[in-house]
């Protein structure tokens, strides 16, 4: 099996992958767990908590033959290989500007050390799924459009506070505004304060995304000269739910797009 360690901002997610060394090809995960991020913890309680995790799910360290991190923490990344090393008894593929140039995707020369290794992922994870232009939303601690074109260039991103972090924000900054539940509220027309808060960042987190994902077709097409309805959409990341009911611009959405294209990073660089 290969274990992929996606390290976010709020969660750290672990999922091991069926055997399946064809790069070209989809894989199942098998097993999935998700531990809250906190910089503090050494790489003892990682591997504590991992192995715990893995022992409950019947899981033999034994059995997983490869792994990969992804980190947009870098004080994670060291406690992470050290875990990763206990639990299988190898070192972790690090997903780096050290392996980038073994990727099918073109990273600008001026994003090198700039892109965040989850978006790159969601790039690789792209271009292997629509071989085309493609714009993948995600939904984590910041909300990311990370565009690449039809010839597996990366075009740009754009970055905004995500859902999560802007509820927070209210919540942390007011006075009188509660912590509110991410879900649809009735109508735009908030009659108290959970609703009112719920139309505000919502729906207009709905209007946002929509908007932005238009634009972004528009300068692709008018940059790069490929046609707007063929570019691709695709959302991912743990509050994609909360806007699927809401709008119809997303071609496909998957929880776990970031994870497959850790995957793909890991086949293709073993032994680079």
């Amino acid at each position: 099996m290969l274990l992929a360690v996606d390290i976010g901002n709020t969660n750290i997610v672990a999922a091991l992958f069926e055997d399946n060394d064809d790069v070209s090809r989809n894989a199942e995960i098998v097993h999935e767990w998700r531990i809250s991020s906190d910089s503090r913890r050494t790489g003892d309680e990682y591997f504590s908590i991992l192995r715990t995790l893995m022992m409950n799910s019947g899981i033999e360290c034994s059995a997983i033959t490869r792994s990969v991190i992804s980190s947009v923490v870098p004080a994670l990344i060291g406690p992470f290989v050290k875990t990763v090393n206990y639990l299988t008894g190898q070192k972790p593929l690090i997903v780096s500007p050290d392996i980038y140039g073994c990727l099918p995707v073109h990273i600008p020369e001026t994003a090198v050390h700039e892109i965040g290794t989850d978006l790159l992922c969601n790039a690789v994870e792209s271009w292997f799924r629509y071989r085309n232009a493609c714009i993948t939303v995600d939904f984590g601690t910041a909300l990311t459009f990370t565009v690449v074109d039809q010839n597996a260039d990366i075009q740009g991103v754009a970055i905004a506070p995500g859902l999560g972090t802007a509820v927070r924000s209210l919540f942390m900054n007011t006075a009188q505004i509660p912590a509110v539940p991410l879900e649809a509220p009735p109508s735009s027309l908030g009659t108290n304060t959970i609703q009112s808060v719920q139309a505000g960042v919502v729906l207009g987190y709905k209007g946002l995304v929509e908007s932005l994902v238009q634009k972004i077709k528009k300068d692709l097409s008018l940059k790069c000269g490929c046609a707007e309805n063929d570019i691709k959409v695709v959302a991912t990341g743990g509050l994609n739910s909360v806007l699927k009911p809401l709008t119809d611009c997303f071609d496909e959405v998957d929880k776990k797009f970031t994870l497959c294209g850790m995957r793909r990073i890991c086949l293709l660089a073993s032994g680079f």
